[in-house]
């Protein structure tokens, strides 16, 4: 039996695809939005749908499926949408071409550049992460545009081989069609003075971290693209809630308060979250950060940035799970107290310590890659049962 599923598997993926495509053109007036990037694209793709879904019906992929199939089962879910969003994954060599070839976006919009998936078994290099990338923007037609972060270099210089317009976001007025200023985080929220052109108006929403703010400028970006008033832009972007496990807030064991960011880790992401983390009110702050995967010859220097940024945000304590954690560790120490840097082997240990460490109304930043499952620790402090491998095959479902 398992034999024919093997055989049986492919064959259905393949015909699945195939459907897909042809089911795609026969929807020809429905606009492919492709969104790409090594961190901030579920938010992206989700900040965009708000957005859209003032004025438009909007479709999206399904942040839980992997894109490989998650393009072609979203794409056959099409019926009278106006506007298809899709997460536009890669991990390997040549699997943008895959998704390309089921769909070509209309506006392709790509959010940074981080060294995720940069080992041997995955891309390789950052080169070629920014090479596999690139090639969403390269497939935007004449009449396309490109949404484009100008706040990393990487993805700005995409726009040099895009054939469509090019359409530049980020925070300098000068540079960029879209823009953000008087960035404002508070317990509820972001708060941020959104401009294009002369018009300006006041955008809130409830996303925790100012990072978040080049996600709502690039949904935005996507609004004005598709001829929506900025007043509706943001409405759109007021509706927006956080995701569990990016940035989410959450009830902690002894009277705590979690930030849960352990859906997801590269160095870029944790910067940010400690960035969110410093910006946060709060009595006290315990930094929980995991190792972070994928990074292949960045291992080192990635931990070590972000070690770099503990130092800098100067939590109460800093609790680094896992061996590669050493290396946040090293740089954490050179500005932090004597004792409250403390490394632990996994999060059984990590739990332990933070027993001991915390009191109600302290915050707690939890920052790790998925196969590590930081959000066990607070289950562990709790006396619940987990799974005790390192690598954990579920996720758990924290304070339901």
């Amino acid at each position: 039996m398992s034999r024919i599923k093997n055989i049986a598997r492919p064959f259905f993926h393949t015909s699945r695809r195939l459907l897909a495509k042809l089911w795609l053109q026969s929807h020809g007036k429905a606009t492919v939005i492709g969104v790409t990037g090594s961190y901030g694209k579920t938010n992206t793709v989700a900040a965009i749908e708000a957005v859209l879904s003032q004025k438009f019906k909007a479709l999206t992929t399904d942040i839980n499926l992997d894109t490989t199939f998650n393009i072609p089962i979203t794409i056959l879910k099409l019926t009278n949408q106006e506007k298809l969003i899709l997460e536009y994954g890669v991990d390997r060599v040549g699997e943008m071409n895959r998704h390309l070839s089921l769909a070509k976006p209309k506006i392709a919009v790509v959010t940074g550049i981080s060294p995720v998936h940069a080992d041997k078994a995955h891309l390789g290099s950052l080169e070629n992460i920014i090479k596999e990338k690139a090639k969403l923007v390269k497939a935007v037609p004449k009449d396309g545009f490109a949404v484009l972060n100008y706040e990393i270099p990487e993805v700005r210089r995409m726009g040099d081989d895009c054939k469509g317009k090019v359409f530049f976001y980020g925070f300098d007025k000068n540079r960029v069609s879209v823009w953000a200023n008087r960035i404002k985080l508070t317990a509820t929220g972001l708060e941020f003075n959104l401009h294009y052109k002369d018009q300006m108006i006041k955008a809130r929403t409830s996303l925790i971290g100012t990072a978040f703010v080049e996600n709502c400028l690039a949904a935005a970006a996507v609004g004005i693209l598709s001829n929506m008033d900025i007043s509706l832009i943001a409405r759109g972007l007021e509706s927006l809630k956080p995701m569990e496990g990016r940035m989410s807030i959450e009830q902690g064991p002894k009277g705590t308060v979690i930030l849960n960011d352990s859906r997801r880790a590269n160095p870029a992401s944790a910067i940010a979250g400690l960035q969110a983390l410093d910006e946060y009110p709060a009595k006290r702050k315990i930094a929980v950060i995991g190792e972070m995967g994928e990074l292949g010859e960045w291992e080192e220097k990635g931990h070590r940035q972000v070690g770099a940024e503990v130092g800098l945000v100067k939590p109460n304590y800093l609790i680094a799970v896992g061996p590669v954690t050493k290396y946040i560790v090293t740089e954490a120490e050179k500005n932090m107290k004597r004792g409250t840097v403390i490394w632990v082997n996994d999060v059984f240990e990590a739990a332990g310590v933070l027993s001991s460490l915390v009191k109600s109304g302290d915050l707690i930043y939890l920052k790790g890659s998925l196969l590590k499952h930081l959000e066990r620790i607070p289950l562990i402090m709790e006396g619940k049962q987990v799974d005790p491998d390192e690598v954990a095959f579920k996720r758990y479902e924290v304070y339901r």
